[in-house]
């Protein structure tokens, strides 16, 4: 068994993507972004005609964006400073949902704001990857950050030891974030959260036991 470990997710965790995705769509697109809308296929509509953007071309968009417009990311407040100081108790990982192409950008992106960590990219949920993780470092114990819910759920059902840490970084989402009863915590402030990592990587305890609320 070796240090604690940090899974952290990058966007809306490290660095803001939905405000630079939206003013690239606005700019070169011509295409409307309601940030507050809970689902991105309802969400984007063409300006001339308010039309509704297909979904297969939302993903595209959202590719496109990762291609060439990284450089639009700027860190969440706090977030660069506070990994750092964690990186000094735990080993550090990213565990961003791109496409594997972009996994050696990602790494670029984040070591020109500050941050030198191993990034490992995935698509779908996030508990056989972060598993896949764990069993290779071999952490006395684990905490995971990430601004969906979906991604706490499939963590707590894979590994219910780790922490999880309900983590949104943009304010322009923070009315319509809603607590989920999968995560341990959840927080939006680096100087708040960084407090609550750094007392659950050195605890050496795992999470409690997590029971999946059947509806």
């Amino acid at each position: 068994m070796s240090r604690p470990l940090l899974i952290s997710d990058c966007d809306e965790v490290l660095l803001h993507m939905i405000v630079p995705f939206r003013d690239w769509l606005d700019e070169i697109h011509h295409i409307d972004f309601d940030l507050v809308h809970g689902d991105w296929g309802e969400a984007l509509r063409h300006k001339h005609d308010g039309t509704q953007v297909e979904r297969g071309t939302v993903w595209n968009l959202l590719n496109g964006f990762f291609e060439t417009e990284m450089h639009r990311q700027q860190p969440i407040d706090g977030a660069v400073a506070a990994i750092n100081r964690l990186s000094e108790i735990a080993d550090v990982v990213i565990l961003t949902n791109l496409m594997d192409q972009f996994n050696a950008s990602r790494a670029e992106q984040l070591r020109a704001v500050g941050i030198d960590a191993p990034v490992f990219t995935n698509q779908g949920g996030k508990g056989a990857a972060l598993a896949q993780i764990v069993e290779s470092y071999n952490p006395s114990v684990t905490v995971f950050i990430d601004d969906l819910g979906h991604h706490h759920e499939s963590v707590g059902q894979i590994m219910p030891d780790v922490w999880r840490l309900h983590f949104v970084g943009e304010p322009v989402l923070w009315p319509r974030v809603q607590p989920n009863p999968a995560a341990n915590a959840q927080i939006h402030i680096w100087s708040e959260a960084e407090k609550w990592i750094s007392e659950k990587l050195l605890s050496g305890n795992p999470a409690p036991a997590f029971e999946k609320v059947v509806s």
